[in-house]
């Protein structure tokens, strides 16, 4: 009889504590789901905002002189169009964040703080890796510009241009705080690299083949240049002789018709 009472009482508690969790349970989980809604909500407003502020400051215009937009012609998405998404997607971690913060500390929401806090970084690293792209084909196109009637131009701008692209994707990895301890040492080896075989190229037993390289290289420079600068003063002369005759017709003219 007792041992029955007691099963009794042991049942009534199991089931009155299983009705509290619920209740305990119901408003957090109920809140989950309000805080997600009106968060969506927000996201989707903020990431239309953000369309049309990118579009209208011109920034689909620095993605196109870099070429970002060319490369990404076939997506389904430009430049802008990505930035927005990864800000869409981060305000719905932002707010999947708050959510799971109604049940307490948890290894999510832990999970989730470190790639909430990772986020802005990920969107200026894009930044600069489409402002880079952008300032170095500018240069490429004003170094190719200058230096068109030689031949050595277009390879200079190339270089140029990878330099710059190399240096802002470094510095994109940084920002983001992706391969930091790769992208620093194999930067550190490359121009370690360099340096060495020039000290020892030049310094060494290249001496004499450098020597008579640059020599040709620097001889080569200067004919061209000559000849840049010759064909400039070539056209500049046309130029003034052609204004030049024009002036004489519209004189000879005008004194014809006050006769």
């Amino acid at each position: 009889m007792s041992q029955s009472l007691a099963l009794s009482v042991d049942f009534g508690q199991g089931f009155t504590d299983a009705w509290a969790t619920i209740a305990k349970f119901v408003p957090k989980l109920v809140a989950f789901l309000v805080i997600m809604f009106i968060g969506w909500i927000v996201a989707r407003l903020i990431a239309r905002v953000a369309d049309r502020l990118l579009r209208k400051v011109g920034f689909e215009k620095v993605a196109e002189r870099g070429g970002v937009a060319q490369a990404l012609k076939g997506s389904q998405y430009d430049a802008t169009g990505i930035i927005t998404k990864v800000l869409y997607y981060a305000i719905l971690l932002m707010v999947l964040q708050m959510g799971f913060g109604v049940f307490g500390p948890n290894p999510v929401s832990d999970m989730l703080s470190g790639i909430v806090a990772w986020l802005p970084d990920a969107m200026v690293a894009c930044v600069i890796i489409v402002v880079a792209m952008a300032i170095a084909r500018a240069v490429r196109d004003i170094i190719g510009a200058a230096l068109g009637a030689v031949s050595y131009g277009k390879t200079v701008a190339t270089i140029a241009w990878t330099f710059i692209v190399a240096l802002g994707t470094i510095a994109a990895l940084s920002q983001a705080g992706i391969a930091t301890s790769v992208t620093g040492p194999v930067l550190i080896a490359v121009l370690a690299a360099i340096a060495g075989v020039v000290i020892v190229g030049v310094g060494g037993g290249l001496v004499q083949p450098m020597r008579s390289r640059w020599e040709r290289w620097l001889d080569t420079a200067e004919r061209e240049t000559v000849n840049a600068r010759a064909s400039v003063d070539a056209y500049q002369r046309g130029r003034a002789d052609a204004a030049a005759a024009v002036g004489e017709t519209v004189g000879t003219g005008s004194g014809y018709r006050v006769s």
